[in-house]
């Protein structure tokens, strides 16, 4: 095609919604899949059919039909979802795409006033004779999102635009110390959701005596008694605008703290924690920051391949709707304020009397170190380059997002017998004084709050191990001691040119 027909033509998707033809310039259209299948999302734009995975990545999917207040119809063999992208990639469903068209500017026209079923201010221009239409209409998505988004708006209290994106993108706070995240699952209305795990409590069955609080939102269920203090409870389910369910057994109450105090989420069912690694957690698309969503949901969780999606909710947000705070102060007001005290500050003795711990194992032994010294938690590279003359333990050196780093198989540095490696093995990368120096370890368990109680010293069986395992855990509830290592002395070697010479290269 000459410069010349490439500036007199422009090439567009055609499409159907309803009786109605549709079209959109190609440039921005992605691809054109079959409708995945979607995780819906609590008080979104009805527009919104859901959240989907496309090859890792979280695609909205919106359907053509709500917006422009067309009848339902089920999907069939002929649906489709466009992709365009908005800044972001979107999925509009159509009900069928007719053809791909190249179209002379001399038969495009502005959209001007017209009798038709869409809005003409959310068109773009119109196409004159096309692929046997007399007349196409071309739709400005821009736009058309921006308009939903903006009646969205209007309805939500009247929080502005700027702030709900900040409280939405908002990048949840992670610890450095390790690549995976610890969620706890549940369900709603066989929707699954999760929250972060340091903002669980406990978890508790529901109880038969509920405490009205007379006048309170729908949302708040009562005020039930856990161990002698009063705990406020809100449904979950009426907080999203679900359809009410009375209690049975599966049913839970997910007890959250909240700066002090603490309020129970009814949840149809508590499913499992999730540890997972932070590439599989995905910010909400900015698109329904936009949208009033309300802020509780800042990121989604990609499971089994993008196959399954977990819904996060930040339950700092969740804390600021009215709903809760009402709860709360019920709560409050019936709480003595001698007992408050007292909880608070049994709260703050046992977070100076806890170390926090990176619990990894090597065979069938549990290892700790601890947290403030992890910078972070690899996978192992494919290849490593090798260290000529170097230590037995040295396994070679990686590149590490641009920087050089050493890695040590703790196995061969703790005198344990070599292992073939497996998917499962990782690198936890230590900061020992000043240096970053990885570790090649069998897994990596958890992230452990240990009571300072349950720490000793361990029998001194050698002059290194003394030094480098000095202390164990005893955790004679759950049958399990966690030996712990003193990361200054896992560099430290009699030989010069060993260890420390290689970290420090």
């Amino acid at each position: 095609m000459s410069a010349e027909q490439q500036t007199d033509s422009l090439q567009f998707v055609m499409f159907w919604v309803g009786n109605e033809v549709f079209a959109v310039e190609l440039t921005p259209v992605q691809e054109i899949i079959r409708v995945p299948e979607v995780v819906g999302v609590p008080m979104a734009p009805p527009s919104l059919d859901g959240l989907a995975n496309l090859r890792g990545k979280i695609l909205p999917i919106i359907s053509l039909r709500r917006i422009f207040g067309f009848d339902e119809r089920a999907y069939d063999d002929a649906t489709r979802a466009v992709v365009i992208d908005l800044g972001q990639p979107l999925g509009f469903v159509v009900d069928r795409v007719a053809s791909v068209v190249a179209v002379e500017r001399a038969n495009m026209e502005p959209p001007g006033a017209i009798q038709g079923a869409v809005d003409s201010d959310l068109l773009s221009g119109l196409l004159k004779d096309v692929g046997g239409h007399k007349m196409v209409m071309v739709l400005d998505f821009g736009k058309l999102i921006a308009s939903q988004f903006a009646r969205i708006g209007a309805t939500s209290g009247g929080s502005n635009d700027a702030s709900l994106a900040a409280t939405t993108t908002a990048a949840v706070t992670i610890s450095p110390a390790s690549t995976e995240m610890q969620f706890v699952s549940f369900e709603v209305a066989k929707q699954e959701y999760a929250i972060a795990i340091e903002d669980v409590q406990e978890i508790v069955q529901v109880p038969d005596l509920i405490i009205h609080v007379p006048h309170a939102r729908e949302h708040v269920v009562g005020l039930m008694t856990l161990r002698n203090r009063l705990l406020p409870l809100v449904s979950l389910r009426r907080m999203f605008g679900l359809p009410n369910l009375d209690a049975d057994e599966q049913s839970r109450i997910v007890v959250v703290a909240l700066r002090g105090a603490s309020v129970g989420m009814v949840v149809d069912r508590v499913n499992e924690v999730l540890r997972v690694p932070r590439s599989s957690v995905d910010l909400m698309p900015e698109m329904l920051a936009r949208s009033g969503n309300p802020a509780q949901i800042q990121e989604v969780c990609k499971l089994n391949d993008g196959k399954r999606l977990v819904a996060i909710l930040s339950v700092q947000s969740m804390f600021r709707h009215e709903a809760v705070r009402e709860a709360v102060s019920a709560a409050d007001t019936m709480r003595e304020p001698r007992a408050m005290e007292t909880t608070k500050s049994s709260r703050e003795q046992a977070g100076d009397e806890e170390e926090q711990i990176v619990v990894f194992r090597l065979g069938k032994e549990e290892f700790g170190v601890p947290i403030d010294s992890v910078q972070e938690i690899v996978r192992l590279p494919d290849d490593m380059t090798r260290v000529p003359k170097a230590h037995a333990a040295v396994e070679g050196v990686i590149n590490l997002r641009g920087a050089v780093l050493p890695v040590i198989d703790l196995r061969r540095r703790l005198g344990l017998p070599a292992v073939e490696r497996s998917d499962r093995q990782r690198i936890i990368v230590l900061l020992i004084s000043g240096v970053r120096t990885g570790f090649i370890v069998d897994l990596v368990a958890e992230v452990l709050k240990i009571a300072r109680s349950a720490i000793e010293s361990a029998p001194s069986l050698s002059g290194e191990q003394q030094r480098l395992l000095s202390r164990m855990a005893n955790l004679g509830r759950q049958k399990r001691m966690v030996q712990l290592i003193d990361p200054r002395y896992l560099i430290e070697t009699q030989q010069p040119e060993g260890l420390s010479a290689v970290a420090a290269a």
